[in-house]
């Protein structure tokens, strides 16, 4: 009975594996049965969207009965163009023996023809087939006095919008036509100060600070007092002018005595003269008393005030501005000593600036004295137009630079020196005959391209580009006047392009 048990057992244990094994194969088959038909359907959803055939050079075949035509556009190393490969019941044809055109149907009307000449075992096309490679084809071909026609379309970097979808996207169209175009240089600049408006304040005499009116940053007038200094020779000066004076008073009273009494013979002639002397020294040496203070700043109504003055008054020597502007440096306070040639204030009228720039020694041939120039703080959003006043003789033996300075009208003060900013000089102006905007171009692959527009179709137009003044780009090729393009918001379109995944089809 033990013996049975066991067998049973071992029976069992036997079964189970044997089932376990049953069922782990066929989980097995059933995974690669799957993984079978996943690869299958990929390799039919490839051949679904390869839909055309294909020739032994890849290129696209064109069949009808025995006669084939295989297209194909190479590239490699030369501009794009066609090359083609006819065959007969499977065997390869004389080109000679075939005639054939290929007519290229652009978006917006345009037609290509394109004639073949033999070029080795294929028909080589006599044109360039201009990107993009989006057209309508019909190709005529004529052999052993048959003709053969097919035609088909090959599209890429097209996108179709709806008008509303163009104004919902706020997407702007313009016409291409000519253009003006500056071409402008770009230097470095830096405001500074006009030089020929700056006032250096210097006393020309010594004294005590006894009074400061003005600060730095301080706007002044002309003849407006700005500080006063207690000054000994000032009181000395003063009171040399008075004592000339009353020289000059007595000296003419005598004169006009003496001329009296000449004149009715009770005095000699040699005592009037000797008087007429003696008032023209006196009046020379009043005149050179006025000098004196009239070179310190003092008018002739602060010469006529001078007889009534006393005390402290003779000390009093008030420094005046010599015009309007704005105090830009001030080194003097209430109670110092300064010297006759201490220079304690500057002034500055900074109505107009200066603008020193830098001129690279390459662009001396172009750059002329008198050209006018925009100068643009882009920190500020200040722009200004002036003229180049001066253009140095010299280039720096460093900087391989020349020094140029342009005159800028500063009413506002807000061209402020020492800030740093960038001098345009129109080194040309010309009219292009197409240009579009800045804002229109867009890159696709390695083109530079605008979305031209028919209808509601927009596709992508590569250009070769010339000058442009960062507002126009002139096109040299790849655009005819008349146009219509995509101006503004042509990267929505870019990125709709992306997403339809346009494909180069060769």
């Amino acid at each position: 009975m033990k013996n049975s048990i066991m067998h049973f057992k071992k029976f069992y244990i036997t079964g189970i594996v044997i089932l376990a094994g049953i069922i782990l194969a066929w989980v097995i088959l059933s995974m690669g049965k799957t993984t079978i038909n996943e690869s299958h359907d990929e390799i039919e959803s490839e051949h679904e969207e390869d839909d055309h055939a294909k020739g032994s050079h890849g290129g696209r075949l064109l069949l009808e009965g025995d006669f084939q035509v295989e297209i194909t556009i190479y590239e490699r190393g030369v501009p794009p163009q066609f090359r083609v490969y006819v065959f007969d019941r499977g065997k390869a044809v004389n080109p000679e023996e075939v005639k054939l055109i290929i007519e290229l149907h652009r978006l917006g009307g345009r037609v290509d023809v394109i004639n073949f000449r033999r070029e080795g075992e294929s028909l080589c096309g006599d044109k360039v087939v201009e990107e993009p490679h989006s057209f309508d084809v019909k190709v005529l071909a004529e052999h052993k006095g048959k003709t053969y026609c097919w035609e088909y379309s090959q599209i890429e970097g097209r996108v179709e919008l709806t008008p509303e979808a163009i104004q919902n996207a706020g997407i702007g169209i313009e016409t291409a036509g000519p253009a003006q175009i500056k071409t402008v240089l770009e230097f470095p600049g830096e405001i500074e100060l006009n030089a020929d408006k700056v006032v250096h304040v210097v006393p020309r005499v010594s004294g005590v600070v006894t009074e400061v009116y003005k600060n730095l940053g301080d706007a002044v007038k002309h003849s407006e007092v700005i500080a006063v200094l207690d000054s000994r020779e000032v009181a000395e000066l003063k009171s040399a002018y008075m004592a000339s004076m009353k020289r000059v008073e007595l000296a003419r009273a005598t004169f006009e005595r003496k001329e009296r009494l000449w004149k009715q013979k009770i005095s000699s002639e040699k005592d009037y003269l000797a008087s007429r002397q003696a008032l023209a020294e006196e009046e020379i040496n009043l005149q050179m008393a006025t000098q004196k203070l009239l070179a310190l700043g003092f008018s002739q109504t602060d010469l006529d005030s001078i007889p009534e003055m006393t005390g402290r008054g003779l000390t009093r020597y008030e420094l005046k501005a010599q015009f309007d502007g704005v105090v830009i440096k001030k080194e003097i306070a209430v109670g110092e000593a300064i010297k006759e040639d201490a220079d304690i204030f500057a002034i500055a009228d900074l109505c107009t600036v200066w603008v020193g720039v830098t001129v690279y020694a390459k662009d001396l041939r172009v750059v002329k004295v008198g050209q006018n120039v925009t100068v643009r703080s882009k920190i500020l959003g200040l722009e200004a137009n002036g003229t180049l006043m001066y253009l140095g003789p010299l280039v720096g033996e460093q900087t391989r630079t020349a020094q140029g300075r342009v005159v800028v009208q500063n009413p506002e003060g807000r061209w402020r020196p020492g800030l740093f900013v960038t001098v345009e000089i129109v080194q040309e102006e010309v009219t292009v005959p197409v240009a579009v905007s800045v804002d229109a171009i867009q890159t696709f692959r390695d083109w530079s391209v605008v979305f031209v527009q028919c209808g509601d179709l927009y596709e992508v137009r590569p250009l070769e580009l010339g000058r442009s003044d960062g507002r126009w780009m002139e096109v040299l090729h790849g655009l005819s006047p008349g146009e219509k393009y995509v101006s503004r918001n042509s990267f929505i379109l870019k990125a709709d392009l992306g997403k339809a995944g346009a494909t180069h089809e060769h």
